[in-house]
């Protein structure tokens, strides 16, 4: 007996499916079944995959979609009737159904999504041609109008049905499952069955693939539905039999009706739906008249030659590279791929928008021609069969980086010139990782956060040739293996998470990528609606299909990537042509300027790209470059793998090492790389040049060992070893040098992909070299939301001697801006955009004033700024971080401030109006606002203020009182110890930022700490003797010396610490105040402390480690023996609320209020609702939910989740917010684009949920 499943689920089933696509296949023929369906709730996500999948193991796939039907139209949203949706089991039979499947699947994610994708009976049949269809499960029109109005209005449903697909096209289903009311359904479905002479079919619903994988499953669900596998009344399955049964179960559940399961290989011979890309289907690109693409792609390369080679342009080498190329692109038909291409190209430089190609794309003098590479492939010995094989047939893949900015403008060209029907953005899934797993699992069985935290720690973040899986994870790891050994229950909670590694998980957009077809999309693919990560595209549909089943289609993929980068260049250089008159664009930036190389020797590589950071900056200085070939190597060489060359390529440049070779002939091709193996072209020439491949063959090589192909590799070995024997290189030697590549995948880089960034590496650093002052306005300009970022430039600029000037209402734009002095030095004014919640729009309406002069007083401000515009809550922050300290101090400011927004909307209503104002008008009477006297300024208040709202201190550094002792003591700066030796004693000073205690494994307390200085921060390692001795000096806000040794193998350095010393005010003598001050005194702080990384159980040992991370736990309870927060100390920051995917909300954070630890707001008493549970009579409502923390960050942002959902499934016109109480502060997060109904019904599902006192409702 044989039989076809035909309702089947895949882990593409997003909320509810756990069948991986290879298993279930595999599973499939090990049963001896020759069909199988892919039937995914709504989307058909997985199809691609699982026909080339099935057709491999030679198993026939059925490609279907169980859709939705909306209960009445599609285009109808009532909460109350339209919530709730019918499945209907669709079928392609042919080529024509498959295309109907597609406009289906992708208009009720574009037309009628609401809540899930649906489409009505009118779409079904104006698309019916060409499918089979269904009753579906339990969920179906059919099924559930019998269980709900009878089995006459089930009969008038099967009528439309029958009427819509046809007698030979509709198929009731039987399923057997443990579900009460399935029996009797069935029995219905049978006696209405004999009125239409009803052809039957078995099903079982699948949704994993053996029977042991319910309990996977349910882990799933209830992962997806954030509830805990104890909860009773959590969304689950009924049983476990939903599995791949074989043919023999399905036989032995319908004995009585034989024809049900012969019929599913009736329906399974009928489908025939081939996927196979027979051809490209490259978008139409018009070329001018006579030319084809052919022709025309000829003349630019021609005209691109003599404007990159000039009179070499005919040089034979020349010549015959763009020749072959040009006949191996018309070869293969990728002509019009070059010129669309090209055209991205063109009309970014015509309109200012700076790109740059990356990756093996720089290996093609085609692309360099055209403008579309920077990178001359013949002067830096790039491989155009690394970029394009001809061996191989694949679209080529040229990645764009275009400057951040304006990315988006060159998508809206792409989409305006080839049709919005026929581009759209690539959709991506999210997969549940190792740490992911075991932290979701953690999460639904409940285990506490903390022993979750401690399980997922010790996996290791990168286990060397093996991707970070539980399984390699319990090879590679001693400590992850120990716990998994401790308990049962830990045991239970790696294995369970092993089983959910790798399940898709969500989707989202791809980042960067675009597919351009030349006919309408829906021809050949189904369409998502936008995912949550991909707002703020002017692409607005997304494919269901992910980047690699694109790539199967045969359709062009653009990647187009956004790079920071090339808007700080593009910035820099408009500024540096303003100032000075120099015009710098990315083909004239001097790539072998002397004082370039001298700056990178000097460790000067703060915000140069791909240079700076500690551990890229050590190897730069250590390196001593002195050419471009130096920075690309480096670039190549700084990667997991290829960093255990850093130190013998070092040494072998500066001739401390010896180098040799296997063999003479591989002299002229590694020698660049002073013997040591680097890139993946070099692989290429050594198998040309050794054992007389072909440039083609040898990619094909390059592949197989990067890919780690064995098979391909044992025929490469013995291609290999007979070349070279042809060309006279003996057995053993050929053996050697093969064998000695055999670990190449581990450190081989493309160059083509090097030589591009060390381009752009070097470029970044001339512009810093020569013009500090522009370059460094324009990165912190680019990089103002990144407040770890701006401390640190700024520390970088006051090193360089260039002043940083604070925020200014008289004299900051929007970005960074510069100043020159009456010194006749530049200064970098402080952008008001870098305030942390200062909007554009009220800085306009700064700007805009100003323009009439500079502000005179807060009165004149007033007067001429709109402060109602502004808004409050911006004004505060202006006020906090000194913007407006010309006006008087801050406290002052901020008693006045409600009179200050007051007074002004108050003057420009008037002035709207045509009333006078309370400054006087044409009348000449004025009144003033006089600002409190005897407000004292409180410069430590202020201080935190600016560390708070921009990152860094400003008007001052906590330590410049200390600075005289300091730099009579110390050995080194923070941004000293990048350029210490491994183990060396230095003596640094700072003020204590940030501390966490932890036991070792012998139970012994230790501490990290933060010290920060002028310069930075340096991370403090206190060993447990050490802690003993000193932990009464370590506390936060204790400005302390530090002696110890630095630990600088293991990463960013770091001080063990063997001693600490206070450094008290009383020390400092006269002699010292008088004493020059260093450079470091006039440095304003930099680098904020950063994340702590993870680290294993610690020995009480000095020994090199990693760190644990800073515990983002915005809702832990305040640790035992903290005392309770005060009214006066600082609140904590509280981080943004994601909202799920689909959701609309913006959430906005209200600045915190500090308030007694367990004090509430008074009681607002909620209106008594009138008899309809409705309370729109009683006029527009604020519903204030109150959420105590529980300890438990995940759980607490799961439950906000959920009250957020909620609340917005009540349409209305009332506002909500949440009070979230954490750490003895409030915090009010407001939802200004949200709105909801405040309903009795809504009011009571929130008590439920939160309790009757959280749920406050006043009026408006």
């Amino acid at each position: 007996m044989s039989f076809a499943h035909l309702h089947v689920h895949t882990e593409y089933s997003l909320l509810d499916g756990f069948s991986n696509i290879k298993k279930l296949i595999a599973r499939t023929k090990e049963m001896n079944m020759d069909s199988i369906a892919i039937t995914d709730h709504g989307t058909m996500f997985g199809v691609i995959e699982f026909f080339h999948a099935a057709k491999e193991a030679g198993v026939k796939p059925i490609i279907g979609l169980e859709t939705y039907v909306a209960a009445r139209g599609m285009s109808d949203r009532d909460p109350q009737r339209d919530k709730h949706s019918y499945h209907l089991l669709l079928l392609a039979e042919n080529e024509k159904g498959y295309k109907n499947l597609l406009k289906i699947a992708s208009a009720g994610q574009l037309e009628g999504f609401y809540y899930y994708p649906r489409v009505d009976h009118d779409f079904l049949s104006a698309h019916a041609e060409g499918l089979i269809a269904t009753t579906s499960c339990m969920s179906g029109e059919v099924p559930r109008t019998i269980l709900d109005k009878g089995s006459d209005a089930g009969r008038l449903k099967l009528d439309w049905y029958y009427e819509t697909f046809g007698p030979n096209n509709f198929f009731v289903e039987l399923q057997n499952h443990n579900i009460p009311e399935l029996t009797q359904v069935n029995k219905t479905l049978l006696e209405l069955g004999k009125r239409y002479n009803a052809n039957f079919i078995a099903t079982n619903d699948v949704h994993y693939i053996d029977r042991a994988d319910a309990r996977y499953q349910d882990i799933m669900l209830a992962i997806q539905t954030g509830a805990l596998l104890s909860d009773p009344n959590r969304m689950k399955m009924t049983g476990d039999t939903y599995y791949l049964r074989s043919p023999q179960e399905m036989a032995s559940l319908f004995p009585e009706s034989p024809d049900a399961l012969s019929n599913t290989l009736l329906i399974a011979e009928r489908c025939n739906v081939n996927l196979e890309r027979e051809s490209y289907h490259l978008p139409r690109f018009d070329v001018p008249e006579g030319f084809t693409p052919q022709t025309y792609l000829r003349k630019l390369c021609e005209e691109g030659l003599i404007r990159r080679f000039g009179d070499h342009a005919n040089d034979p080498q020349v010549r015959e590279r763009l020749e072959y190329e040009l006949g191996v692109i018309n070869q293969m038909g990728f002509d019009a791929y070059f010129l669309i291409v090209w055209d991205l190209c063109r009309y970014s430089t015509e309109n200012n928008i700076w790109y740059n190609a990356r990756g093996s794309a720089a290996g093609s003098l085609v692309a360099y021609t055209l403008g579309i590479s920077l990178i001359d492939p013949l002067s830096h010995g790039l491989l155009f069969e690394r970029f394009l094989n001809p061996n191989r047939v694949s679209m080529p893949d040229i990645d764009l980086d275009f400057q951040d900015d304006k990315r988006s403008q060159v998508m809206e060209y792409c989409a305006r010139k080839y049709g919005n029907d026929k581009v759209a953005q690539i959709i991506t899934f999210g997969t549940l990782g190792a740490k992911a797993a075991i932290r979701d699992v953690g999460r639904v069985m409940d285990i506490p956060l903390s022993e979750v935290d401690r399980v997922s720690k010790t996996i290791p973040p990168i286990i060397p040739d093996k991707p970070v899986t539980i399984e390699n994870a319990l090879e590679v790891s001693p400590q992850f293996k120990e716990i998994y050994d401790e308990a049962d229950y830990l045991r239970d909670l790696i294995d369970t998470a092993s089983h959910m590694e790798g399940v898709a998980r969500n989707a989202g957009t791809h980042a960067a990528g675009v597919v351009i077809t030349d006919e309408p999309l829906l021809e050949y693919l189904p369409l998502h609606r936008p995912t949550s990560n991909s707002e703020e595209s002017p692409i607005k549909s997304v494919t269901q299909f992910e980047m690699n089943m694109i790539d199967k289609l045969g359709l062009l993929k653009v990647d187009f990537l956004g790079l920071a980068t090339l808007t700080i260049m593009q910035r820099a250089c408009d500024l540096i042509n303003d100032r000075h008159g120099m015009c710098y664009d990315l083909h004239n930036i001097p790539l072998d300027d002397p004082e370039t190389f001298e700056s990178f020797c000097k460790g000067r590589t703060a915000g140069v790209f791909q240079l700076e950071g500690t551990g890229m900056t050590r190897n730069i200085v250590q390196m001593r470059p002195h050419n471009l070939a130096n920075i690309i190597a480096m670039v190549a060489l700084f990667r997991p793998g290829p960093m255990d060359h850093i130190d013998s390529y070092i040494r072998r440049m500066h001739k401390e090492e010896t180098v040799s070779y296997r063999h003479p002939k591989l002299e002229k091709i590694f020698a660049e790389t002073y013997g040591t193996p680097i890139y993946q072209e070099q692989l290429m020439l050594a198998v040309m040049e050794i054992a007389g491949y072909t440039a083609a063959d040898a990619d094909d090589f390059r592949k197989a060992i990067s890919k780690k192909k064995a098979a391909e590799i044992e025929k490469h070995k013995k291609k290999f070893v007979s070349g070279a024997a042809q060309k006279g290189i003996p057995e053993e030697t050929a053996l050697e040098i093969f064998e000695d590549w055999q670990g190449f995948a581990r450190y081989g880089f493309n160059k083509s992909h090097a030589a591009d960034y060390g381009v752009i590496a070097v470029e970044t650093g001339f512009l810093k070299t020569h013009y500090p002052v522009e370059y460094m306005t324009a990165l912190m300009s680019v990089t103002k939301n990144d407040t770890d970022k701006i401390a640190f430039y700024c520390a970088d600029c006051r090193n360089m001697g260039i002043q940083v000037l604070p925020p200014d209402v008289n004299s900051s734009e929007w970005d960074f801006s510069i100043e020159d002095l009456p010194d006749q030095t530049s200064a970098i004014r402080f952008g008001l955009g870098a305030v942390k919640n200062v909007g554009q729009e009220p800085v306009d309406l700064i700007r805009r004033a100003r323009a009439e002069g500079k502000f005179k007083d807060v009165n004149d401000f007033m007067q001429r700024v709109n402060l109602q515009k502004v808004g409050k809550r911006t004004l505060e922050f202006m006020i906090k971080v000194g913007a407006l300290d010309a006006f008087g101090s801050r406290n002052a400011l901020l008693q006045v401030m409600e009179s200050m927004v007051s007074i002004s909307g108050s003057h420009f209503r008037a002035a709207e109006s045509g009333q006078l104002s309370i400054f006087g008008g044409e009348t000449g009477v004025a009144e003033d606002l006089r600002l409190p006297e005897g407000v004292l300024a409180d410069p430590r208040e202020n201080l935190q203020w600016e560390k708070e709202l921009i990152g860094l201190y400003v008007s001052d550094h906590p330590l410049t009182v200390y600075m005289p002792l300091i730099q009579q003591k110390v050995t080194h700066y923070s941004a000293d110890l990048a350029g210490v030796t491994d183990r060396e004693k230095v003596t640094v000073a700072g003020i204590i930022t940030k501390m966490r205690k932890l036991n070792t494994r012998n139970g012994n307390e230790m501490a990290f700490a933060t010290l920060e200085d002028l310069q930075g921060s340096t991370e403090l390692v206190i060993f447990p003797k050490v802690w003993e001795k000193f932990n009464s000096l370590v506390r936060p806000d204790a400005v302390l010396f530090a002696e110890g040794k630095v630990d600088s193998a293991s990463g960013d350095p770091k001080l063990l610490v063997d001693l600490f010393r206070m450094i008290r005010l009383e020390d400092i003598t006269e002699d010292m105040r008088n004493a020059p001050q260093a450079a470091a005194a006039n440095v304003v702080a930099g680098h904020e402390e950063p994340e702590m990384p993870e680290m294993p159980p610690l020995n009480d040992d000095h020994v090199p480690f990693e760190e644990p991370p800073d515990l983002d736990w915005h809702f832990a309870s305040p640790a035992p023996g903290n005392t309770p927060v005060q009214a006066n100390e600082a609140p904590v920051a509280y981080p943004a609320v994601e909202i799920a995917a689909g959701q609309d909300a913006v959430v906005t954070l209200v600045a915190p209020k500090t308030i007694i630890a367990e004090q509430r707001p008074p009681a607002i008493v909620a209106p008594t609702p009138a008899a309809s549970g409705s309370l729109q009579e009683l006029g527009r409502q604020l519903i204030t939910v109150i959420i105590k923390a529980s300890g438990e960050k995940e759980r607490d942002v799961r439950r906000m989740r959920r009250i957020h959902g909620l609340l917005n499934s009540f349409p209305g016109q009332d506002r909500f917010c949440f009070l979230v109480f954490e750490r003895g502060h409030q915090h009010l997060l407001d939802f200004p684009n949200d709105t909801t109904a405040a309903s009795q019904e809504l009011l009571n599902k929130l008590i439920e949920l939160v309790g009757q006192d959280n749920v406050q409702v006043e009026p408006v």
